[in-house]
């Protein structure tokens, strides 16, 4: 298969997962009054999404290896329709805590997968490129389930936005099935091999640091998102303005991916690492001190830049760590991303509580700013032997 037609399969489902895991957040408010719960409540369906996503994949990495990526893809997507189809219908928070966190663990299934695949079958020298334009359709979820699902509840309901989830999944499915329809069937899941791939990928040390740092990012960086739509609610702010601002994040992400050939020919990895992580830095600062909608917006677009800078970055190297157990190298990756980000929501929370927005997103400020000057230094190193 073309590289260019494995990105279009793959970007149908990167577009429909990242969908449905922004789609609450602009949310929060609507649910929250619903179900009779508070905002600060529902805001974990953050967390509830992603540490299943997180602690599935440990999981999901060797059975991919193993099994075959596009067969593990199509049984993922599977579950994340059945579940979207059920939140659309939950009748209480517990509920639909329950299908969040099993929707999350499905959602696994999705995007680190289809990374892999890429890593598969682009070579290297192109491989951040490829990575960038799969990343367009992610962004374009994103942006879609911040902005768009917060504007859709204000006419169909927080409900009518879970249905709209599932026919977007259901369109997903049916891409990856037929798309997929002659792809090995791969081979039997030997347990003593997953934990000797795991093992050689762990000895590495430039893996060891790709996880870190993309953990460390990930606990900087999306904090704040569950909380925008509370803290704008208590200024008489809607969830369309809330949807608004969130997606300046994925419109950063965007600008990225119309820049990232120009970056790369003119900065170089390790330049882009340091500058992603001053942009991040800067607008966090921003975020906190904002006092209006329209500049959060603008600051959220830094944080977005910055991220992708940083992220896709990881993301390229990390395919090249373990090129025998793909999966798993980057099954470790978004494993330690996740749990970053269900961190990030519950230090924030206590962040505001405490101290403040503004104190706390200038803490977040000062730790991105370090991730993208040491991950600079750590990775212009030469690499250790790949694990295999």
């Amino acid at each position: 298969m073309p590289p260019r037609t494995l990105i279009l399969i793959l970007s149908v489902s990167g577009f429909a997962s990242t969908f449905s895991a922004r789609a609450v957040e602009p949310m929060v408010g609507l649910i929250a009054r619903e179900l009779t719960s508070s905002p600060q409540t529902i805001a974990l369906l953050s967390a509830a999404f992603a540490l299943p996503y997180a602690f599935i994949q440990p999981v999901l990495g060797p059975v991919g290896d193993a099994l075959g990526k596009e067969r593990v893809m199509k049984v993922a997507l599977t579950l994340l329709l059945v579940t979207l189809a059920a939140a659309a219908v939950a009748p209480d928070t517990a509920s639909l805590f329950v299908l969040r966190v099993v929707a999350g663990a499905a959602a696994g299934g999705a995007v680190p997968l289809s990374i892999a695949l890429i890593g598969d079958r682009v070579a290297m020298e192109q491989r951040q490129l490829a990575l960038s334009r799969y990343l367009v359709a992610v962004i374009v979820g994103q942006l879609s389930g911040s902005s768009l699902a917060g504007l859709m509840a204000e006419f169909v309901g927080w409900r009518g936005v879970f249905a709209i989830s599932t026919g977007m999944m259901a369109v997903a499915l049916g891409a990856t099935l037929v798309g997929f329809r002659h792809a090995p069937k791969g081979g039997r899941f030997d347990l003593d091999s997953a934990i000797a791939r795991y093992r050689a990928i762990l000895s590495n040390p430039r893996a060891l640091a790709l996880f870190s740092f993309v953990f460390v990012e990930a606990t900087a960086l999306f904090g704040a998102f569950p909380y925008i739509a509370p803290l704008l609610e208590e200024r008489g702010e809607g969830p369309s303005l809330a949807g608004a601002v969130i997606g300046g994040f994925a419109v950063g992400g965007l600008i990225y991916s119309a820049l990232v050939g120009w970056l790369l020919r003119n900065l170089g990895i390790y330049r882009i690492l340091i500058l992603g992580g001053a942009v991040a830095a800067i607008a966090l600062v921003g975020l906190g001190l904002s006092g209006n909608w329209q500049s959060e917006a603008a600051a959220m677009l830094g944080v977005g830049l910055g991220f992708y800078m940083l992220h896709n970055t990881f993301q390229a190297q990390v395919t090249e760590v373990a090129p025998q157990a793909r999966a798993s190298a980057v099954a470790l990756h978004a494993f330690s991303f996740f749990c970053g980000q269900a961190l990030s929501v519950v230090l924030m929370g206590a962040g505001i509580r405490s101290i403040g927005l503004a104190a706390s997103t200038g803490i977040a400020a000062l730790v991105i700013a370090s991730v993208g000057l040491t991950a600079a230094y750590v990775l212009s190193r030469p690499a250790q032997p790949r694990g295999r």
